[in-house]
């Protein structure tokens, strides 16, 4: 559909619903879409009330929560963290977008400048991507050696078990989206000038090494999914979807103060959020 020009006298002329609605109908506006969106942001305002509540009871009870979003290149990961983010009290919510590490920090422990970030009572972190670049990103791209790659497979368990038992929570989202979507996303990147600071070197080569990405993703999945740390699969080739279904799936969580007075459906939709299962990949 080509872009629809509203004079003033078009606007003008207008001056009931009924009117609207046939005016849009005259100039072949899809009417479905702009329905779609209305329910979306009507649905999120509604559970990002619920978002907030959520916060005063973690502040309240000191819980510590730690949420990360994992997945491909143009997934959705950075814009669903905005809308959880977009009404929490900075003060106990943040995000954490680590950038590759220093030369003192490739000296450290993998994990210490991930630790440093870690939740303070009664705060919710939310990763932009985490420690599991060691597991994708860095082997596809050749940023670890092997023997790095190994080892951090073999203690990512263990030191997440570790923050478990300490009292952290943690939930892990991986966003699966399609080849096909996400080689639109990343076509429109290039040409809108407001997105060309998410272009990179490495979301050049995601679209020449899908398959590369699919085995190291799997291998993932299947040797770091854990009673304690479970993944959780959230399908996203429909962002807006995505992002509602994923902050419900956190809101089911948690039995916060004021959760039987939401407006709004808390649990997620099964075909959109799942849990991993390894049978998945046999």
């Amino acid at each position: 559909m080509n872009d629809i020009l509203f004079s003033n006298q078009d606007i003008a002329a207008i001056s009931t619903r009924e009117g609207l609605l046939a005016f849009l109908i005259e100039k072949e506006v899809d009417l479905q879409k702009i329905e779609e969106r209305l329910i979306y942001k009507n649905e999120l305002e509604k559970l990002q009330i619920e978002l907030l509540k959520l916060q005063n009871w973690i502040l309240k009870k000191k819980k510590r929560v730690v949420v990360l979003f994992e997945g491909r290149d143009a997934a959705g990961k950075g814009g669903a963290i905005r809308r959880f983010r977009r009404y929490l009290n900075p003060r106990s919510a943040r995000g954490v977008a680590l950038g590759k590490p220093s030369d003192i920090e490739k000296g450290q422990w993998y994990f210490r400048r991930h630790l440093k970030e870690m939740p303070n009572p009664g705060e919710i972190v939310f990763f932009d991507r985490s420690w599991y670049n060691r597991a994708v990103v860095e082997p596809v791209m050749g940023f670890c050696s092997q023997e790095e790659y190994e080892r951090f497979i073999w203690q990512v368990p263990e030191f997440e078990h570790m923050l478990t038992e300490d009292g952290v929570k943690i939930i892990k989202l991986w966003f699966a989206i399609s080849k096909e979507e996400q080689k639109k996303r990343l076509d429109a990147r290039e040409t809108d000038p407001l997105k060309q600071w998410k272009i990179s070197p490495v979301d050049k080569k995601a679209r020449e090494m899908w398959e590369e990405y699919t085995y190291y993703i799997r291998e993932m999945l299947f040797k770091t999914h854990t009673d304690f740390s479970p993944w959780i699969i959230v399908k996203t080739d429909n962002k807006l979807v995505a992002r509602l279904e994923t902050i419900r799936y956190l809101l089911s969580l948690f039995d916060y103060d004021g959760k039987e007075k939401a407006e709004t459906i808390l649990f997620p939709d099964p075909n959109i959020v799942h849990r991993f299962y390894r049978s998945m990949l046999l």
